[in-house]
């Protein structure tokens, strides 16, 4: 894509796993979560349930087949995945199944970049998704981290398939 500059990973500097990460279990599966700050809950969250979010963090649950997206045991709060704004991309059922959400690349469009784009790296399947280019992941990711892990975890398997 033109225009776009990509020497430096936009949101690289979120790539750090969380301290709180692998911390509290979700109250349904018991599956350890990834530690969600507040304002991404907020921006996830439908908006008539907003009054329910508090002003505390929040975990994601991390398992694909359970129905809770986020959780907070200390306050005894929970959403299900059916009271956020997008889909989960790693939770079954997720459709369209996002690799970045800020760009609105799908699983799909990543490995279409590698199996049909000829893309082994990174920066061609950026160059040719155009994924990470408007990065606000805080607010557009249900993880509210950076989606290159995401993104490069994909990119590995069609390498591999």
């Amino acid at each position: 894509m033109n225009g776009i500059n990509l020497n430096v990973i936009p949101c690289e500097t979120n790539l750090k796993t969380d301290i709180k990460d692998n911390g509290s279990p979700c109250p349904v599966c018991n599956v350890p979560g990834s530690f969600v700050k507040n304002i991404t809950v907020r921006h996830m969250i439908c908006d008539d349930l907003l009054e329910n979010i508090g002003d505390f963090d929040y975990y994601l649950c991390m398992n694909e087949d359970c129905k809770i997206s986020y959780y907070n045991n200390d306050f005894r709060v929970k959403f299900e995945k059916s009271d956020v704004k997008v889909p989960i991309w790693f939770k079954k059922g997720a459709k369209p199944k996002y690799a970045c959400y800020c760009s609105k690349v799908t699983e799909e469009q990543v490995i279409n970049a590698v199996i049909n784009g000829k893309a082994t790296n990174m920066k061609e399947v950026l160059e040719i998704t155009g994924a990470m280019t408007n990065p606000n992941c805080q607010i557009n990711n249900p993880s509210g981290k950076c989606c290159h892990h995401t993104i490069q975890g994909i990119i590995d398997k069609a390498l591999i398939d």
